[in-house]
């Protein structure tokens, strides 16, 4: 299936491991021009390589998304080399664990600086060049904490739900441009991070990294995790030709874990 992505141009943040990396060298598959942005140099550079091998262009941009000169430091870089954008995947930003009752507020503004603003301010930024082409696709990575809070994750709970209504927000503001905003809700990924994440029970408890994995994939209706690979493909679908009638929508993948209904 032709997905139409030849030659457009995309950016996306966290680009330089994980779901971005894959959500990166996915569009470079697909003949897409892509820019990868993060803080770390040499990891992006090493995504950058990556691209052009899967047969993309690629590009990379060191920033800090946490701040609007960042973010429009990516977005000029772009439009500079490649004259617009026509993709935005916001993949950037994670949130420190803390306890509810004894969590201090400026982590829940840490989150929301990287993840809720830069997600916002990356889309205010991309949205002119996609109306000039009357075509632009913007997915955002929200997680499925938004809709799943504990008592441990509210930092990241608060600005995925914030990602949520911006999205149905932003789509709401620029369909008639013929331009679709959409989110995908992953839960746990097999990535670099959530295997730091559980380093310290695995030691705790004198396992393996793999088998505490395991064993949370085993309580899911999947019966696993969930491989980036598989969220980078509905990535790229959502940002193809092919998702022409899907807007502000929010899809979860997770496993089956949410219960919710819608």
């Amino acid at each position: 299936m032709d997905l139409g992505l030849k030659g457009k141009r995309a950016v996306v943040t966290g680009g330089s491991r994980g779901i971005g990396r894959c959500c990166a060298l996915g569009l470079a598959r697909e003949g897409a021009r892509v820019c990868v942005t993060a803080r770390t140099g040499s990891l992006l550079e090493e995504a950058r390589a990556e691209i052009d091998r899967a047969g993309g262009e690629g590009w990379a941009v060191a920033s800090d998304l946490t701040t609007r000169e960042g973010c429009r430091r990516v977005v000029d870089e772009t439009v500079g080399r490649w004259d617009g954008v026509d993709i935005l995947v916001n993949c950037a930003g994670a949130a420190r664990m803390a306890d509810i009752l004894e969590l201090p507020t400026e982590v829940i503004d840490e989150g929301l600086g990287l993840k809720s603003y830069g997600y916002l301010r990356m889309a205010q930024l991309v949205i002119p060049h996609m109306k000039r082409n009357r075509w632009g696709r913007i997915v955002n990575i929200a997680g499925g904490a938004g809709a799943s809070p504990t008592r441990a994750n509210i930092p990241l709970s608060v600005s995925n739900i914030a990602v949520l209504n911006m999205t149905r927000a932003l789509s709401d503001a620029v369909s008639g441009d013929g331009i679709l905003v959409n989110t995908i809700c992953p839960g746990l990924t097999k990535t670099q991070r959530a295997r730091d994440l559980q380093r310290d029970k695995a030691a705790e408890e004198g396992r393996s990294v793999d088998e505490i994995l395991a064993q949370i994939g085993r309580k899911l209706p999947a019966g696993r995790l969930a491989e980036p690979e598989e969220i980078a493909g509905m990535v790229v679908f959502l940002a193809s030709e092919r998702c022409s009638y899907l807007f502000g929508s929010s899809l979860y993948m997770d496993g089956g874990d949410r219960r919710g209904i819608p």
